[in-house]
């Protein structure tokens, strides 16, 4: 066999191993995509770390308003921080009335949250307390006078009031402020709000 016949048939075997090699792999069933509408929520939200190292005899109000809003919204969670890390929401107990800082906060910045005593001594609720106050750190004011209904109405609903859980209103505003995750979020608002009667 001549180099010319060789050539000619390595050639021709080449073409048709390579043409049936791209037609197997266009004929073939398309790899299934992700859902878009998974994705797109999962890449948008927003993780927020909180610290209440130091809010000694408010954990169990703390992590029960912590998972009232992780219940309640999608866009943001709520996480404990882990311990040498750095919080967004630095947590502390206080002997005044409960104040924080208003958001929404976003990772990197930091905001405080100060849990009073006060309103305890004056027969508040504990958890509607953390769960308040944590509403500001995510950027909801005050509706007072309120409703009990309202979560944000604070003390102005009275202490009978133990609703720890936000209105569909207030779900929509936080869900609103972070919809389109960290990068979009507006600054810190800064202002300290006091929740005192």
């Amino acid at each position: 066999m001549s180099l010319y016949t060789w050539l000619r048939t390595a050639t021709v075997g080449f073409t048709i191993v390579l043409a049936t090699a791209t037609a197997t792999t266009a004929n073939a069933a398309p790899t299934p995509a992700a859902e878009p509408s998974a994705t797109a929520s999962a890449a948008a939200v927003v993780t927020l770390r909180y610290d209440d190292s130091r809010a000694g005899g408010w954990e169990a109000a703390i992590a029960a308003g912590v998972a009232s809003w992780n219940a309640n919204v999608d866009n943001v969670k709520l996480v404990e921080a882990a311990p040498g890390t750095r919080a967004e929401i630095v947590i502390v107990a206080t002997t005044g009335w409960p104040q924080a800082t208003l958001g929404p906060v976003r990772p990197g910045r930091q905001v405080r949250v100060e849990l009073g005593s006060q309103a305890v001594s004056q027969g508040y609720d504990k958890t509607r307390i953390a769960a308040h106050e944590l509403g500001h750190s995510l950027g909801l004011p005050d509706t007072k006078p309120g409703p009990c209904s309202q979560l944000m109405s604070g003390s102005s609903a009275g202490t009978a009031c133990v609703n720890a859980i936000p209105n569909a209103a207030e779900q929509a505003r936080v869900e609103s402020a972070y919809a389109a995750g960290a990068a979009s979020l507006v600054a810190t608002d800064g202002r300290v709000l006091v929740d005192a009667p």
